[in-house]
């Protein structure tokens, strides 16, 4: 039998001991467990930059994995916390829509509030719920125990806002939704949507106040002083330069407009 697997995403970074600290409660629950890390460096209280990290990883996993999501800037208040069952995975996180991105994909097949006390730490502290309530949920759940166990069905829950571009006869208009860490500047136009708009003809990428003449396969392709369009490997339309960082160059950061148009 396979062993469980708990991936973990936190804006924690590494400096402190949160993310360890989960590690441990987790272990402490279920010791056979494989722990993950997706990323702990989400920026502080970015329920957006969770999302969209999370939805870009969690399908790579191995079906029965357990995904702790921790980018919680309610802690501590009235938010629920949510354990999710979408058939092939579970999640465990705030309910602030961070897992937006995910049920946008795959609808949950059973969600519950998490509320059994049993199943978290003895004492809860109001400001780091996901070492007392979310990781020994986790936990829980990689050990086998039911999801309905951990507390009461609900229907809703609550999502964010992410953008999509707006696709019109003569223009897609998107925009920038995240810088990765080598400045490659990422937008929400699929590489779907792009292809059905450039199949009559030429286009041309505008990205902020900067024209983007050509559409690349690999970073290699860019010029030393360029910077290109290509697909990265979320399959989204992103802004790239070779061996530097195209958002710099550009000025571009998460919302600067991305227009396609015919050229």
């Amino acid at each position: 039998m396979a062993r469980p697997i708990i991936a973990l995403l936190s804006d924690f970074g590494s400096q402190d001991h949160y993310a360890g600290t989960m590690k441990g409660v987790a272990l402490s629950i279920c010791p056979d467990v494989t722990l993950v890390d997706i990323s702990h460096d989400i920026a502080p209280h970015d329920i957006l930059g969770g999302a969209l990290q999370l939805v870009a990883s969690y399908r790579y996993f191995p079906h029965g994995t357990v995904f702790l999501v921790v980018v919680d800037p309610g802690v501590g208040s009235k938010r629920r916390g949510l354990a999710a069952d979408t058939g092939d995975y579970r999640f465990v996180a705030p309910d602030n829509g961070v897992l937006t991105g995910v049920f946008s994909e795959v609808s949950p097949k059973r969600i519950v509030e998490i509320t059994e006390r049993r199943y978290g730490r003895p004492t809860v502290s109001r400001t780091f719920e996901g070492r007392d309530r979310f990781a020994p949920a986790a936990g829980w759940l990689a050990k086998g125990t039911r999801l309905s166990a951990l507390g009461r069905p609900i229907e809703a829950y609550t999502t964010i806002e992410i953008p999509v571009p707006n696709i019109e006869a003569e223009v897609i208009k998107g925009e920038v939704i995240t810088v990765d860490r080598f400045g490659n500047a990422v937008t929400n136009i699929d590489r779907h949507h792009f292809e059905l708009f450039a199949n009559t003809g030429a286009v041309q990428v505008k990205a902020g106040d900067h024209r983007v003449d050509r559409l690349v396969a690999t970073y290699e392709d860019i010029g030393s002083d360029e910077v290109a369009a290509l697909f990265g490997s979320t399959d989204h339309l992103e802004l790239a330069a070779n061996s530097s960082s195209a958002a710099e160059r550009l000025g571009l950061s998460r919302g600067s407009s991305v227009l396609v148009t015919r050229d």
